[in-house]
């Protein structure tokens, strides 16, 4: 396969909102993983070459229920950019969706690292010892695949389907915090509401247990993939979504409560 091409096709596909008619593994039977990770290692040196950054990961499949059916051993990750990332005002963001395809919004738990983690201790607290803040934030996922239908190895190619990423007030991680940290994101659960009605609800449970696990998993899968960096100090993590992802739309406006992390409640007003 001709991952060049591939990765043009994806690019246009973005820069004109004109959505691809089959996904890459419906009409290439080969087309696996590996292949997935070359396409979106070239449109990530295509986006360094025109003088963006990358400035950390998110996670996709989160979820050890799906792993099985899709044949995964571990969760997938896309990488985000200087130009993707946006820091909440007072927790309140404006984001303009008009030119993606089909987007949708997740609310998610985003870590930034102050050290790598070390891949010999893996426990959550050991993990949380290495951020130096956490924070709510809303994923922005649009796919270029018609009716959201995909495998695995067209979300990691396709951005894995990244296209913004906004961030709330960032609440500090220090060792005093930790230990209650570590049980408070495994319980806590989140509200996601649209034009102020609840839109879907969720929990830390919902990404693999916790968000802190999470965050170990990526850590060790990106480790062990060839050719990837590790995550490394600064990077921002963005660790799965809580809920089911919602549909996004020009006027909407989006609200993200999560009870008992200390965290300010998050909102975003969608534009054209």
């Amino acid at each position: 396969m001709d991952v060049k091409a591939l990765a043009l096709e994806l690019q246009q596909a973005r820069e004109q909102r004109r959505p691809l008619a089959v996904p890459f593994s419906a009409r290439e039977p080969d087309f696996d993983l590996a292949t997935g990770y070359a396409v979106e290692a070239e449109l990530r040196r295509g986006r360094l070459a025109s003088g963006r950054r990358t400035v950390g990961l998110k996670a996709g499949y989160a979820n050890k229920a799906v792993w099985r059916a899709l044949k995964l051993d571990t969760l997938v990750w896309g990488h985000l950019y200087d130009d993707t990332v946006v820091h909440a005002t007072g927790d309140a963001a404006t984001l303009a969706v008009g030119r993606m395809c089909t987007p949708k919004i997740e609310p998610e738990i985003v870590f930034k690292l102050r050290l790598p983690i070390d891949l010999g201790d893996l426990a959550p607290a050991a993990v949380l010892g290495a951020v130096e803040w956490l924070a709510l934030g809303f994923e922005i996922v649009d796919c270029p695949f018609p009716d959201w239908a995909f495998q695995p190895a067209d979300f990691v190619a396709a951005y894995g389907f990244h296209a913004a990423l906004v961030i709330g007030t960032p609440h500090p991680v220090d060792a005093a915090t930790i230990p209650s940290l570590v049980e408070r994101l495994t319980t806590f659960p989140l509200q996601l509401r649209k034009h102020g009605e609840i839109a879907a609800e969720g929990s830390g449970r919902n990404v693999l247990r916790s968000p802190a696990l999470c965050l170990a998993e990526l850590a060790r899968a990106v480790a062990t993939r060839p050719g990837e960096a590790p995550l490394a100090a600064g990077d921002l993590v963005s660790t799965g979504s809580l809920t089911e992802p919602q549909e996004v739309a020009p006027g909407d406006t989006w609200s993200a409560h999560a009870e008992g992390l200390g965290l300010p409640d998050l909102s975003l007003r969608a534009t054209a």
